[in-house]
């Protein structure tokens, strides 16, 4: 019966827990023809009770115990239903993901070190210098914005899991429901019971932030080598000279591209945040990349 399915559905999408709750009731009540609370009580708890008997799928049968509605169509709903559970396949990162997580750190020595910064730089300049010469720095950098916002865009397409982090947000939504409903009726074992499903969740955490964190570490694989040819550019090769490099709308106009504009932050680290993010959101956009769960 779909209203069956439906009672079915609902308690599986409270946890694994209810729909164990549920086989252990249906497995009695078919042995036996009724069950009761003394049946079950070493198998489920009082609130896994409780919440059989307020969804309807327990019904008294006139003081003699309690009957399952539908048990054939339990029975089918039970084998069909999927509870919310995130699997270690989920969240897992391959050999490739771990390198290049590796190689993202070790690029962040570019910043610190001139060597490395310059064996970058300059290794990138192969590819963007001729541009460099035929455009002005500005349009250089917005181009590289550009390049950058689509590649962060396809990547976060490709590696996000937005159906992890919606799953543990439900979990944790639903958690925090059954906590309030346990407190209202002052079920003391239910509460301990959701006690140990939160800290079970904890664990849960690493999965999502690594879920979160997969696509980032190729973004930044490709977009920090792109940074330090900027960096490279404006530190140590001194591209724009004293020639006004651009005119923004606040700060007028910008004689040296490492003008400090925002405290420490210079002239051309602003302008790539700033055509990096108006472009990144553009990209997202147009190629409807979801990165929040919906």
């Amino acid at each position: 019966m779909p209203r069956t399915a439906q009672k079915v559905d609902d308690l599986a999408e409270e946890g694994e827990h209810m729909t164990d709750a549920l086989t252990a009731v249906l497995s009695v009540a078919e042995e036996q023809g009724t069950v009761t609370w003394g049946d079950v009580s070493d198998e489920i708890t009082s609130g896994e009770w409780g919440r059989l008997i307020e969804k309807g799928v327990l019904t008294d049968a006139d003081g003699e115990g309690f009957v399952v509605e539908d048990p054939d169509g339990i029975r089918d709903a039970l084998d069909e239903a999927d509870p919310a559970d995130m699997s270690d396949e989920d969240t897992s990162w391959t050999t490739y993901d771990k390198l290049a997580a590796l190689s993202a750190v070790g690029l962040f020595a570019g910043y610190a070190l001139g060597s490395v910064r310059e064996l970058i730089g300059s290794t990138i300049d192969i590819f963007v210098g001729p541009l460099n010469e035929l455009l002005p720095f500005y349009v250089v950098i917005m181009i590289l914005a550009v390049l950058t916002g689509l590649a962060s865009a396809i990547l976060q397409d490709n590696l996000g899991n937005t159906a992890v982090m919606g799953e543990y947000r439900e979990k944790t939504e639903e958690l925090k429901e059954r906590r309030e409903k346990a407190k209202e009726r002052g079920d003391d074992e239910a509460l301990e019971e959701i006690q140990q499903e939160q800290m079970e969740m904890m664990s849960e955490n690493l999965g999502v932030f690594k879920a979160q964190f997969r696509p980032m570490v190729w973004i930044m694989l490709f977009t920090i080598p792109v940074f330090l040819w900027m960096y490279w550019m404006t530190i140590d090769v001194g591209v724009g000279g004293s020639s006004p490099a651009l005119v923004l709308p606040i700060a007028g106009e910008i004689s040296s591209w490492r003008t400090k504009l925002v405290g420490p932050m210079e002239v051309w680290i602003i302008w790539y945040f700033v055509c990096s993010m108006g472009f990144g959101q553009i990209m997202r956009k147009a190629l409807n990349v979801q990165t929040t769960p919906g």
